[in-house]
């Protein structure tokens, strides 16, 4: 390695200096023969320092037997002698630098300097810092390229160098030249003062901020460049003022640690495998550096601990986090994202990455640049203080809360990745949840551990940052590296990995089951760190939830208000699935739920203790206030705010079946068989397995039937009919509770100003309340007393959780017209009799027993949209075609009913409406009053009716008549019934009076005669 021609044929002067200046001294004295020649070699500038000769004598015979051993050349000595180089005085210079570095990277073969011959060459580099004529091997290797790239650079103060270092990978650079660059830069990552500028424009700044004395650090290491840019980094972070020119030069040689990795030994030192293995050839550009970053990631495979220590303490050094431009590979790599989406901020602003970050994932990004930042934002998550934002802003809080040292200083018992993590309790976490305070003291009373506004905001930012990418969650991806392999493999799209880790939460172990409960919680209480989900939320948080989002504390309201307007038109698909998704994760845990757990947290302690699963907690708390109310209880027992919120909690439940696990486990199958095509949002699967209700298996119809009971008794959580009547409950039943809200439908069911959608909604409400009585809360309440007395036959045969298919209801209504029922359950029969008559579907009975007969009878009655009682009608007419005897029996009972309440037949009520006014309007309704009011006008020959009213009364007389001959009275009320109502009333009642006068003259005869006869027999 020491090798050259003979120093001979060149003056005595080194180029750039006078004679003067660098005359030749004596050769010292040499001991050892074979280091004789390299000795010889030693320029003039070596010699004026002492003894230099003598210190170097030991050290450059190793150099030149290590030389002789790589070129295995027995007459290399010879050769030494014979070949003659003019411009070989530098080359043992330039031997033993290279042996200095090769011993602080140890690499293989290289051997010890004496610590004295270190110093004497880190000395003479530092002697030709000022002008790079001075160091002769660098002059010659690099005469051409400072003629090519530095022309019209002056020599002097480091200048000539700075500007062959910034063109160091330009292609035109000769390979002889950037290898002697290289060196010298290796130099100067030893010892600052190598560099003549650096140490020049920083001078009074270490001296000012104590940077160049430390008695702590071994072999003089303050020298080291990477000390000196740590602690006036430093200095810079805590707001000290350091000169422009220091930071100037300090930039430069940040960046130059980025560009070339082999200037940090440590790196050289302990990644050489990942480079030899990963990152062959991207030496230039800082692409080794990034490459070894992407392995770190996880990317290429597993990395060296040590390795990953030397990157972390790289970056640290360089600090790219403070000035994006430090990164060269960086910043070309995403100067058009610069230049496009972050042009409104300065250039070299700190800001500069976040707002990439911000657009990460987005259109404006490239993949290049994506990849870059995605490498660099790996190591800056895992150090706070490379975010010089979050420093900033939070270094006050982190030294009272978190006991943080200086910048550069670090602590065993907080690590810098620790550091974040403390911050953020203090910014999300309650005291029961983590933040810590003095003993005995409340959070009240210490405002002062709390974190300061500033400082909450830029956590936050980190947090939004960080849910981009599950490794910028150093916590995150130490815990879940396992599972990660293990469940979500295939998950490479940006945000899967963190949804595939809370799809599988039960199955994760343990400490990543915390990580990623914990991330979830804090997702519910600020649902903006989801960065993705809010890009695809954009138009409907703009359109309908930016006033929460504007909000600095978020508290559960923007996801709220997100679920609440999932189905407006500005929803698009992405933000729809990312809702969904949350709001399924959600009933894995109550905490999941801000909201649901801030208001109900001590009733679940208290009513619900050891359950865990959100929907079990809902089931609990809602079954808690449900028997609370029912059965008067003087206090509830769940506290108002979380009754409020737990009616939000359900009505959300009811809007997609998958937020049910136990109903969308039951019915699977029969979703897919039934329901294939059918959204899940909106409740619309719910309302296809109500429509399909008799195909379903037991399971499934079970389940339904319990829904359909709990949601005709609070219509609020009927979400399909909530959403279609919205306008018109807001019309009609503002006024009304939550609780009358369908009542209060039905009442208004045919104003003309009902919704059509919302009335055939009312209609399907109506037929299912119609199947069975547990499914109408006012009839149930109304004939408490009345179903047992009447209808316990039935009962008897039901089974739970099923329909009755009318039975019970179609009991009552046949005491209805036997006018048996108590007057509240009559109110509310005459209710249901009259709804049926306008719409045969309301009667499950007629529909069950007489589908063929309308198919048949009565097709373009029942295909009418609008349905007033035509089919019913129709029946009647044609009741002498019904072949079917149930069909037959469901008609008269019809019939029957029509007797006792002229308003439930509405064809005939609409035709006589005139002559009811004119002839019967003194007489109440109900009780078949009214229609033996109309008959007997009928019969009256002074009265008449009009047309239409003679012609449907005539009619029904006539039916009624032939009911009476098909289906005799089951009972003397029926037989009385029919007579009150025969067209021959009057000769029946005279005949049945002149029967009981002749029976009471019998009476009277037949006992005076036996009297007398008793008498005679008593006198004998």
């Amino acid at each position: 390695m020491c090798s050259g021609g003979a120093w001979e044929g060149l003056p005595g002067v080194l180029p750039g200096g006078s004679p003067q200046q660098h005359q030749r001294l004596p050769v010292q004295p040499v001991h050892h023969q074979d280091d004789y020649h390299c000795l010889q070699r030693l320029p003039a500038d070596l010699r004026l320092h002492g003894q230099v000769s003598q210190r170097h004598q030991h050290s450059a015979l190793r150099q030149h037997q290590h030389r002789r051993k790589e070129r295995n050349d027995t007459d290399y000595p010879t050769r030494l002698f014979s070949v003659k180089d003019i411009h070989s005085q530098g080359e043992v210079i330039a031997c033993l630098e290279k042996g200095l570095v090769r011993e602080a990277e140890e690499q293989p073969g290289a051997h010890t300097i004496k610590d004295e011959c270190k110093k004497s060459i880190m000395r003479v580099a530092e002697l030709s810092s000022d002008d790079f004529h001075l160091d002769r091997y660098l002059y010659f290797a690099c005469r051409e390229d400072r003629e090519r790239f530095c022309e019209n650079t002056m020599a002097g103060e480091g200048r000539v160098y700075k500007c062959l270092f910034n063109h160091k990978f330009e292609e035109a650079m000769s390979e002889r030249c950037r290898e002697a660059l290289t060196t010298r830069q290796k130099l100067i990552a030893q010892d600052y003062k190598v560099s003549y500028s650096l140490a020049k424009a920083c001078k009074s700044d270490l001296r000012k901020y104590r940077c160049s004395v430390d008695t702590n650090m071994p072999r003089a290491r303050e020298a080291r460049l990477s000390y000196l840019l740590l602690c006036l980094e430093s200095a810079v972070h805590r707001g000290r003022v350091v000169s422009g020119e220091c930071q100037g030069e300090m930039m430069d040689y940040r960046r130059m640690l980025m560009e070339d990795f082999s200037l940090s030994p440590e790196i050289v030192l302990h990644c050489r495998s990942e480079i030899e293995g990963h990152c062959s050839g991207l030496h230039r550009k800082g692409r080794t550096l990034h490459c070894l970053m992407s392995v770190s990631r996880g990317d290429m495979g597993a990395i060296d601990a040590n390795c990953q220590r030397a990157l972390q303490t790289l970056i640290q050094e360089a600090d790219p986090g403070a000035d994006y431009r430090i990164d060269r590979a960086l910043n070309e790599a995403c100067e058009s994202v610069i230049q496009t989406a972050c042009k409104h901020i300065r250039n070299g602003d700190p800001m500069i990455l976040s707002c990439l970050m911000e657009h990460l994932y987005t259109e404006k990004m490239v993949e290049d640049c994506e990849h870059r930042l995605l490498e660099l934002q790996y190591f800056i998550a895992r150090d706070w203080k490379l975010d010089p934002i979050l420093y900033k802003k939070c270094q006050g809080d982190a030294s009272r809360l978190c006991h943080t040292y200086g910048w550069n200083e670090t602590s065993e018992m907080m690590p810098p990745g620790a550091i974040f993590s403390c911050l953020y309790r203090h910014a999300y976490r309650s005291v029961e949840q983590g933040r810590r305070l003095p003993v005995g003291d409340s959070e009240a009373e210490n405002p002062g551990f709390t974190l300061s506004r500033d400082c909450k905001v830029e956590v936050q930012r980190i947090l939004h940052q960080r849910a981009l990418d599950v490794k910028l969650d150093p916590e995150l991806q130490k815990r879940c590296m396992t599972d990660l392999g293990k469940w979500c493999s295939e998950k490479t799209e940006p945000g899967q990995e963190l949804e595939c880790l809370q799809d599988h939460l039960e199955d994760l172990v343990p400490n990543c089951r915390d990580v990623v409960g914990n991330l979830t919680e804090l997702e519910s209480e600020d649902i903006q760190i989801e960065a993705l989900l809010m890009r695809a939320c954009e138009p409907v948080i703009q359109a309908h939830c930016h006033e929460v989002a504007d909000n600095q504390i978020d508290s559960g309201d923007l996801m709220e208000c997100l679920v609440q307007n999932k189905h407006q038109k500005e929803m698009n698909e992405k933000c729809a699935v990312g809702v969904t998704h949350f709001q399924l994760i959600q009933i894995k845990d109550f905490r999941f739920s801000y909201k649901f757990k801030t208001a109900c947290k001590e009733d679940v302690l208290k009513l619900c203790p050891n359950i865990k699963k959100k929907v079990d907690v809902v089931i609990c708390l809602s079954t808690t206030v449900r028997n609370d109310t029912l059965q008067d209880a003087k206090e509830q027992r769940v506290s108002v705010k979380c009754r409020k919120q737990l009616r939000v909690e359900e009505v959300e439940m009811s809007e997609d079946i998958r937020l049910e696990p136990e109903l969308y486990d039951s019915c699977k199958q029969d979703i897919a068989r039934l329901c294939p095509n059918v959204a899940y949002g909106n409740a619309q699967v719910i309302e296809c397995l109500k429509e399909n209700k008799r195909y379903l298996n037991q399971r499934c119809h079970q389940r339904i039937f319990k829904l359909q009971e709990v949601e005709m008794a609070e219509p609020e959580l009927d979400y399909q009919l909530m959403r279609v009547c919205k306008h018109m409950i807001k019309r009609f039943c503002t006024e009304s509770e939550g609780k009358n809200v369908l009542q209060c439908l039905k009442q208004n069911k045919n104003s003309e100003l009902m919704d059509p959608k919302c009335k055939q909604m009312i209609t399907k409400r109506q037929i299912t309340q119609n199947t069975d009585y547990r499914l109408n809360p006012v009839l149930r309440k109304a004939c408490k007393a009345d179903i047992p007395k009447f209808c316990q036959s039935i009962l008897n045969k039901a089974t739970a959780d099923t329909e009755l298919e009318g039975q019970v209801i179609s009991c009552l209504k046949l005491k209805y017209a036997d006018q048996r029922l108590s007057p509240d359950c009559e109110d509310q029969i005459r209710v249901i009799l009259q709804e049926s008559a306008l719409d045969y579907r309301l009667d499950p009975q007629l529909q069950m027993h007489c589908t063929q007969e309308i198919s048949q009878l009565c097709p373009e009655e029942a295909a009418a949209q609008e349905q007033t009682g035509q089919v019913e009608e129709c029946l009647k007419v044609n009741l002498l075609k019904i072949k079917l005897e149930p069909c037959k029996k469901e008609v008269l009972n019809m019939l029957k009913e029509s007797k006792a309440d002229i308003f439930v037949d509405p064809v005939l009520h609409t035709a006589c409406a005139l002559d009811i006014k004119h002839h019967c309007a003194a007489i109440p309704p109900g009780r078949g009053r009214q229609m033996s009011c109309l008959i007997e006008a009928l019969q009256d020959k002074r009265v008449r009716l009009q047309p239409e009213c003679k012609k449907r009364l005539q009619d029904r007389i006539d039916m009624w008549s032939y009911a009476a001959k098909v289906a005799p009275a089951e009972g003397l009320s029926d037989l009385a019934m029919q007579v009150m109502t025969s067209p021959s009333k009057n000769y029946i009642l005279t005949v049945i009076g002149a029967g009981v006068a002749v029976l009471f003259l019998m009476g009277l005869f037949c006992g005076r005669f036996t009297k007398r006869v008793t008498q005679e027999l008593k006198d004998r």
